[in-house]
C-alpha cells in the first residue's frame, strides 16, 4: 500500500526532517517515485515471492542504516511471511530510534518479547485493534482501562507505547504518561495515522527522546486534525489536509 508510506515520508519532511527516503520492494520502486513527492528519495530493497519484503532485504538495510537518524517501520508494508520475518529483525537489530506501526504492530504481536532485546529506542502506536493483538486483550477491556494497560505494557516490554483514540494516551517505561487533547473524530479516516507516523519519526530525527517524539507528535498531530477540520469540515477531513496543516500549527 504505496499511499501509507508516501503520507508518512511527507508528515516527516513538513515536521522538520530535512531529508527522507522511502524503501520499498524493488518491483514497486518505479510506481512509488511517480505517487510519492519529488522531495522525498526512494530506496528499492530485495522483494520475496509474495510481492512484499524478503530476508535479504535485512542484508541491505542493515549495511546502510547508520546513514539515518530515526526510521519507521509498518505504514503499507503488508504482511506476508517474509515481511514478517523481516519487521522482527528489524525490531532487534536496528540501532536507531525506531517508530513501529500498523503491519509492523500485525509482524510484533505474539512475539512481543523481542522489544526486551531491542537495540535502541522503540515507539509503539497501536490504534485499540491493534492493541488488542499486542496485549491479548479485548478491545472493550483495552478501551475500558486505556491508561493502565498502557502504561502496563510500556514498562513490561521496555518500549514507548502510543495507543490512539479519543484522548491518546503516550507511556514509558518509567512511569510517565501525557494524555492528548487535541484532535477530532474527522481524523478517523485512512492514512491519519501514517502521518502520525511520520511526525512521529521526524522528532526522533531532530534528537527528541522517544517519549516526548510520542507525545508532542500526537500533540501536534491533533492540532493540525483540528485546523484542517475548519476548513474542510470533519466528515470530509483526508489525511492529506492533516499534513497540510502541520506547518501553520508549528
Amino acid at each position: 500500500m504505496l499511499g501509507a508510506a508516501a503520507l508518512s515520508s511527507l508528515a516527516a519532511l513538513r515536521s522538520g526532517a530535512g531529508l527522507v527516503t522511502a524503501a520499498v520492494p524493488h518491483a514497486l520502486n518505479l510506481t512509488l517515485q511517480k505517487k510519492i513527492s519529488n522531495c522525498v528519495m526512494t530506496m528499492p530493497l530485495a522483494q520475496g515471492k509474495a510481492g512484499g519484503f524478503s530476508l535479504k532485504a535485512y542484508d541491505q538495510l542493515k549495511k546502510i542504516w547508520d546513514q539515518f537518524d530515526a526510521i519507521a517501520i509498518g505504514p503499507g508494508i503488508g504482511r506476508d511471511p517474509g515481511t514478517q520475518q523481516f519487521v522482527r529483525k528489524v525490531i532487534i537489530d536496528c540501532p536507531k530510534p525506531l517508530v513501529i506501526d500498523a503491519d509492523a504492530l500485525f509482524a510484533l504481536a505474539g512475539h512481543c518479547e523481542i522489544l526486551l532485546k531491542a537495540k535502541g529506542g522503540r515507539v509503539l502506536t497501536p490504534h485499540p485493534g491493534e492493541m488488542s493483538r499486542l496485549a491479548n486483550k479485548p478491545i472493550n477491556k483495552i478501551e475500558n482501562d486505556r491508561l493502565k494497560i498502557t502504561c502496563d505494557f510500556a514498562r513490561t516490554y521496555n518500549c514507548v507505547l502510543l495507543l490512539k483514540g479519543y484522548r491518546t494516551v503516550v507511556a514509558c517505561p518509567q512511569g510517565k504518561t501525557y494524555i492528548n487533547r487535541t484532535g477530532n473524530v474527522g481524523m478517523a479516516t485512512a492514512g491519519s495515522g501514517d502521518v502520525l507516523t511520520g511526525m512521529i519519526t521526524a522528532f526522533l530525527g531532530q534528537g527528541m527522546g522517544p517519549f516526548d517524539a510520542a507525545k508532542y507528535g500526537a500533540y501536534y498531530h491533533g492540532k493540525a486534525g483540528d485546523q484542517a477540520a475548519k476548513k474542510k469540515s470533519k466528515i470530509s477531513m483526508i489525511a492529506s489536509d492533516i499534513i497540510e496543516q502541520i506547518p501553520y500549527v508549528f
